[in-house]
């Protein structure tokens, strides 16, 4: 692994790849990264708002010639952290999986500007939205979804490198993308891989996460980027494929004896766990396990599953 200080900023990982990095990679936090060759560049995805985008993109440019223009951008998946900020690099050909560009669609950045307004009216689940999102400004964003498309996978080139697009959604969201760069040995995962803070599994299955964490471990790339958090190398995806092995165990079990999701979600000891982030997403993760076990109550919505997950960072901090 390329051994990188967790600070904020750009961070050159060598052979023209670079990571850009968001501590302390909570809500909204997420990463990017930066493929050159010669003057080709790719991008791999943009941040929550155009003012950290812009950032972002100020200091890549600074950092080498081929990020004056953007020639391809990748989104990783359809979550507003890594691509609410495709506006500003709207010149570029931008790439997704189908599913994530569908689900793009479903959640714009007008949408949760609105969800930000209405807050309010929300209760406990509004009040934690606005808390975990207030430093972002989605406010007069441009919707700017991709113009390409593809399913399974995709090689593509930046210069004389290729890149490999590989579908490994649904898990995190319905069409995660890793971005694999054997050249430069290394891998941009999106939030396939959440480090030092607990994952999300907004859609499941488990199975695919855990072969996605396979499948980045046999890439063995020296420099390994996820989607928040530090850098990491296969220990750290161990780790997390550990964790998801774990709590479907450990929600399987409260499943068979009865327990509703808010009370699993409270009982499942995260001791092992205890020094990564956000361990309120416990909530969304016994939830989204229930439905894989054939739950037949109605699929919990977000103002449900926020207001759980206020809940239990309330009860994390008393």
């Amino acid at each position: 692994m390329t051994r990188t200080a967790y600070t904020h900023g750009l961070h050159e990982l060598g052979n023209g790849a670079f990571a850009w990095l968001q501590p302390d990679g909570g809500w909204g936090w997420s990463n990017a990264g930066l493929v050159t060759d010669g003057e080709a560049s790719l991008l791999v995805d943009t941040l929550f708002d155009k003012r950290l985008t812009a950032q972002m993109l100020a200091a890549m440019r600074a950092a080498t010639p081929a990020a004056q223009a953007i020639d391809v951008l990748v989104n990783t998946h359809a979550n507003g952290d890594h691509c609410y900020g495709n506006e500003l690099v709207g010149d570029a050909v931008i790439v997704a999986s189908k599913a994530s560009a569908e689900e793009m669609d479903a959640l714009p950045p007008e949408a949760l500007a609105q969800l930000m307004k209405n807050a309010g009216d929300l209760g406990e689940a509004g009040t934690f939205f606005a808390e975990i999102f207030g430093p972002f400004e989605f406010e007069g964003i441009v919707h700017t979804p991709p113009t390409e498309t593809f399913t399974g996978r995709q090689v593509r080139h930046v210069g004389d490198k290729e890149v490999h697009l590989i579908e490994v959604g649904p898990a995190h969201t319905r069409g995660d993308v890793l971005v694999h760069v054997p050249a430069d040995r290394a891998v941009y995962t999106g939030d396939i891989l959440f480090i030092e803070g607990h994952p999300i599994i907004w859609e499941g299955p488990v199975a695919n996460w855990i072969a996605a964490c396979d499948a980045i471990v046999a890439m063995e790339a020296e420099s390994i980027v996820p989607g928040h958090g530090p850098l990491t190398d296969a220990r750290g995806v161990t780790a997390l494929r550990d964790y998801f092995v774990y709590i479907e165990a450990e929600a399987r079990e409260r499943y068979e004896a009865g327990m509703s999701v808010l009370e699993a979600s409270r009982d499942i000891a995260l001791d092992d766990y205890a020094s990564w982030g956000d361990a309120e997403r416990i909530a969304v993760n016994v939830a989204t396990l229930y439905r894989e076990f054939g739950d037949p109550s109605p699929p919990p919505g977000p103002t449900e599953l926020f207001g759980w997950m206020a809940q239990l960072a309330r009860d994390r901090r008393s």
